[in-house]
């Protein structure tokens, strides 16, 4: 088990600690790093950076916005939400993943295109939003469409 600390941009390189977890595995802070953006209490963070400083995993965010705290999603399971890149039309929910592993949630926002739904999607970005409990990628769609399983893909 490792360490884990979120601090805040002040300003000027003036940081100071937003959250601390003080017994986290591994597999989950390098999932954590992965996330451009981590939601908790309502307020969205923008990662900047991310450091090992004496046994400390350390990811350095600045506040990008706020917002109202909701609720969790009613499951017991590590959960992956795959959204499509549209604020127009409130991120279309294209697909619900339940993982075991934070690694298993690495391959997915980790990856620059993903499948779904006969489609090819782009990764766009992927946030950790701790409100909810679960993790989120966006996407947007590359416009390619696979072809029917026995039809080559």
């Amino acid at each position: 088990m490792a360490r884990l600390e979120y601090r805040l941009l002040l300003d000027h390189e003036k940081y100071e600690l937003l959250y601390f977890y003080g017994n986290i595995d591994l597999e989950q802070i390098i999932a954590r790093r992965e996330c451009e953006f981590f939601v908790k209490e309502g307020v969205t963070y923008k990662q900047l950076s991310s450091a090992l400083e004496k046994g400390t995993f350390i990811i350095y965010v600045e506040k990008y916005g706020d917002g109202i705290k909701e609720d969790e999603v009613d499951d017991n399971g590590l959960l992956l939400e795959v959204r499509e890149l549209n604020a127009n039309e409130n991120y279309p929910l294209i697909t619900t993943l339940k993982l075991y592993t934070h690694l298993e949630v690495m391959s997915y926002i980790g990856s620059s295109f993903t499948y779904f739904h006969g489609k090819e999607w782009l990764r766009d970005s992927a946030e950790i939003n701790e409100d909810r409990r679960l993790y989120v990628l966006y996407v947007t769609p590359t416009g390619l469409i696979l072809e029917q399983e026995g039809n080559g893909i």
